[in-house]
């Protein structure tokens, strides 16, 4: 066996996936074992399960492999920095310590840190550490995990060591790069732009402005089109950095861009006003163009029929949705973990594929495994937490089991679904989810502000039976990792009253706008997950449960978290959110917990991790 480790580390979402013999067979982010959100710290609690769940300790793995090299990040980003700052900064800069530059290169931090997840192991019998460029990562982690045997490749993002936007062609085993965006000029963090100036938290908000984006007007493009990005025809793009401030300072917008504007970012947490729906709408708008002409010119470049897609801005599923239904390509593939845990992914399988030179095969699915490559618990193992807990709980059979919740679901109580292996990347898919019913009017603004706890403008997404799909939306592919917004089919649609325009926020929410009103966003959209017998099962039968007995194969799903956290890893954790949120029902495999028969949680903060990874 070869035994590949990928590392993402020390930016956001650090995260360990491991290959064996081009099979990926692990990944999952440090965030959800230390329950720290974005955790951006080495990620030793993903490493140890990832070895464990593989079989296989540090001694055995072939190479260990970063998805970032440090010392060129750092080189190109000392290059822009003099050329955007001050003069009196240019000495000091300049001047800095060559060991700086050399710390840098984290070899020797790797090394520690790989140590201290293993003491049976000594230095020099660490294997090689291999290091992958950023965006060779991303598109790694595009590419040869998805379905297609040759695709182009478009990867954007922040910023990776100097890339901000990369094309490559993908074709067997080879990744060819065709060109580069360089940073300054990037489109993700032009949105994270007005993602700060809306109010919300960069690296971590932006879906909220994609959120909020429907409810506003388009009224800024024009001022973003002439002032802050020089848009060309075939996508690529200039910003004008006087109105930025993320080169030289501690903010990501400028005095000139709060003055365009009509004033300072909001304040977090304050009340949202119209000026940030309009601000919203209007990036999101900037944006889906750009991906659009990026997407065309790529195809007429490469002639490919198919197209992968990584980087945090491939998150953007409003814009993943306009390449599908608007782009050339017959086939459309975006890496679930786009963001830098999939570095992780890419990292290991560039040196199986690129560096140790293995051939690819594409068999028409993706390599994924539905993105349930994290840990899982046996019912023994959860019956034996309960009991210590002496939580009151039934176990039922599968016989019984998926009836049982699809009436519970049914009569609008909202379930805790804890089922199988925990999902890689940002969204629930039905691993670590809360269900609701989606003809439930009321569904959308309870489970947001009585069990998210978060702001009642974002939507939630439903989760359907692939077979179903074009039944529900205008959508007729996989979209099995919630990266495709599409329409709700026009039959399926109730006319908004007239007097919408007196209406906002959680008063839009409660008018109907559909027959699955719980899943259909203010413009009668819906970010889709099908749901797929061979990649979920369980969830799979809980669907067909639920249609059998309301004739709708469709469940509201959103992540088994509320605000702020991470989503749940262990039993421990869904215990936890169950009983500090308004959920009626968890279901931990076939353990079934009644919150209306639940005794108070007491000094549970000082809960013994009962799950605590060896």
């Amino acid at each position: 066996m070869t035994s590949i480790l990928g590392i993402s580390a020390y930016y956001h979402d650090s995260a360990a996936c491991l290959v064996i013999d081009g099979e990926i067979v692990a990944a999952a982010q440090e965030e959800r074992f230390t329950r720290k959100k974005h955790d951006p710290r080495f990620p030793i609690h993903a490493v140890r399960y990832c070895l464990q769940e593989g079989g296989v300790s540090l001694s055995d793995l072939k190479y260990i492999v970063f998805y970032d090299k440090p010392l060129v990040k750092f080189e190109r980003i000392l290059e822009t920095y003099l050329a955007y700052a001050p003069q009196g900064v240019r000495s000091f800069i300049v001047s800095m310590p060559v060991w700086l530059k050399e710390k840098l290169l984290l070899k020797n931090l790797l090394q520690k840190e790989l140590l201290s997840a293993s003491s049976c192991i000594s230095r020099q019998d660490l294997p090689p550490i291999l290091f992958c460029e950023h965006h060779e990562s991303h598109a790694a982690s595009a590419f040869y995990p998805s379905p297609f045997d040759r695709a182009a490749v478009l990867c954007m993002d922040g910023v990776g060591e100097w890339a901000t936007t990369s094309a490559w062609l993908g074709n067997g085993n080879t990744l060819m790069p065709l060109w580069e965006i360089p940073f300054p000029h990037s489109l993700g963090l032009l949105y994270s732009a007005f993602t700060y100036y809306t109010g919300f938290k960069v690296n971590s908000g932006e879906y909220k402005v994609m959120g909020l984006a429907p409810y506003g007007e388009p009224k800024y493009v024009k001022a973003i089109l002439d002032h802050l990005i020089d848009l060309k025809a075939d996508g690529t793009f200039r910003l004008n950095m006087e109105y930025f401030d993320y080169c030289t300072g501690l903010k990501m917008t400028g005095t000139k861009f709060d003055k365009l504007f009509g004033g300072p970012p909001r304040e977090p947490e304050s009340k949202l006003t119209q000026r940030e729906m309009d601000l919203a709408r209007s990036i999101q708008e900037v944006t889906e163009e750009v991906m659009l002409r990026l997407g065309r010119t790529l195809y007429r470049e490469t002639s490919c029929d198919y197209l992968c897609l990584a980087g945090g801005v491939a998150l953007n599923c409003v814009g993943n949705g306009r390449i599908l239904r608007e782009g050339p390509y017959k086939g459309l593939w975006i890496q679930p973990a786009s963001g830098d845990a999939g570095g992780a992914v890419g990292a290991a399988l560039a040196a199986w594929h690129q560096y140790e030179e293995h051939p690819r095969k594409a068999s028409g699915h993706d390599q994924m495994k539905g993105s349930f490559l994290g840990p899982s618990f046996s019912n023994d193992q959860i019956e034996h937490f309960l009991q210590k807990l002496d939580a009151p709980y039934e176990v039922l059979a599968d016989s019984r089991l998926f009836d049982h919740i699809a009436d519970q679901l049914a009569a609008g109580k909202v379930v805790g679904w804890f089922q199988g292996r925990m999902e890689f990347g940002p969204r629930a898919l039905g691993a670590r989810s809360i269900l609701g019913d989606p003809r439930n009017p009321k569904m959308q603004s309870v489970m947001n502000l009585k069990i998210k706890y978060r702001e009642s403008f974002r939507p939630f997404a439903p989760s359907v039976l692939r077979e179903r799909v074009s039944d529900y939306f205008d959508l007729n592919t996989d979209s099995p990792y919630m990266l495709l917004v599409a329409p709700v089919l026009e039959r399926r649609r109730l006319p908004f009253p007239a007097n919408r325009t007196s209406l906002w926020g959680i008063d839009l929410l409660n008018v109907p706008r559909s027959d699955i009103p719980a899943v259909t966003h203010l413009d009668y959209s819906a970010r889709v997950q099908t749901v797929h017998r061979e990649t979920n099962p369980r969830y799979y039968q809980l669907l067909k449960a639920f249609e059998a007995k309301t004739g709708c194969a469709v469940l509201v799903n959103t992540s088994f978290n509320v605000r702020g956290e991470p989503i749940v890893c262990t039993p421990e954790d869904a215990y936890r959110c169950f009983m500090r949120t308004e959920m009626d029902i968890l279901v931990l495999e076939n353990c079934v917990l009644t919150k209306s028969k639940q005794k108070p949680l007491q000094g549970d903060t000082n809960w013994q991790n009962e799950f605590e990874l060896d």
